[in-house]
């Protein structure tokens, strides 16, 4: 396994993981890139192994079963896995070309697509390639969360996660300037260059959360989610959200459109206007109840259960 490209994945393969942990497989994350860590560690059951660890990666395919890959790490596990005779599962989490050509490069045997509108783009981009082309088997595992995990009573905050350009930051900025009575929460990303509006008073920076803290310290300081982003394959944290019955304002991605569902508010990232008329009166207790029980609803129906299950069966397939 590579390592965490950014949080959404990251979030996504522990969730992925943890059922194989539960069903008593043994699972190991390998590193690929340096951080801080230099021996093997337990996390949640699943034994991670950094680059500075200086272990054998070779050797960790030639006894494994099953490789999972995704993102970066895709060709250069792929080409170990031919040499081993190792299947693979390779994770999709973008509809981005290279996503679908290193997955498509050979040996693939299961496509792993984070959404339908995915698996749409894969038929799309397979409908120019010979069949063989093709992983034989293919999967939708929507990003699993718990939502006993995530839930909370929301706070009074409205929050941006990742400020970022891509994810909304100016948007951010610009509420906040046009909103001085309400708080906003902006919490900073894990990558891209931040929009921080710090000098103004009614904005507060969170540093960077980890998956364990977002809880206490996001949602339960949280009334609206906002998610102006220019691109999202699926949506982690709105789904997150969703579990306190968080209402999420969000730009009409394909991946948003799909995860949110009718729960979701949404408002094209370029029109300010827009979001701030839909903030004012979500924020409003008569709508901000009806929103939230629609947030709720939607939550219970992305129940990650069945399809960990049908993921877990997959995997144990692949062994076989």
């Amino acid at each position: 396994m590579p390592p965490q490209h950014n949080a959404g994945a990251e979030h996504m393969l522990v969730s992925m993981l943890r059922p194989l942990v539960e069903r008593g497989h043994d699972v190991s994350v390998w590193l690929s890139r340096y951080g801080k860590a230099r021996k093997p560690y337990a996390y949640q059951g699943i034994r991670v192994v950094p680059v500075e660890a200086r272990l054998d990666f070779a050797t960790a395919v030639r006894q494994a079963d099953v490789l999972v890959s995704h993102l970066e790490c895709v060709p250069s596990t792929s080409a170990l896995a031919r040499g081993y005779g190792r299947p693979v599962a390779v994770i999709c989490h973008n509809t981005f070309r290279p996503t679908f050509r290193d997955m498509a490069a050979g040996g693939t045997a299961l496509a792993v697509y984070n959404s339908e509108w995915m698996r749409a783009e894969a038929d799309l981009f397979f409908s120019e390639y010979p069949k063989a082309v093709r992983p034989p088997a293919e999967i939708v595992v929507r990003p699993p969360v718990v939502a006993a995990e995530y839930a909370t009573k929301p706070g009074s905050a409205v929050t941006l996660i990742n400020c970022n350009e891509a994810k909304g930051g100016r948007v951010l900025e610009a509420l906040a300037k046009r909103m001085p009575e309400q708080q906003f929460l902006a919490v900073r990303g894990a990558y891209g260059e931040q929009v921080l509006p710090d000098h103004l008073p009614n904005v507060e920076v969170v540093e960077h959360v980890d998956g364990a803290g977002m809880r206490e310290q996001v949602y339960g300081r949280t009334r609206v989610l906002l998610m102006p982003s220019s691109y999202e394959s699926w949506g982690r944290a709105g789904v997150e959200a969703l579990a306190s019955g968080i209402p999420v304002v969000a730009h009409p991605t394909p991946g948003l459109c799909e995860s949110l569902g009718e729960a979701g508010i949404f408002v094209d990232r370029s029109d300010v206007d827009a979001y701030e008329a839909v903030l004012r009166k979500v924020l409003q207790p008569s709508e901000y109840r009806l929103a939230s029980k629609r947030a709720l609803a939607r939550s219970a129906e992305l129940d990650p259960t069945v399809e960990l299950g049908a993921w877990c069966d997959a995997v144990e397939a692949l062994a076989r």
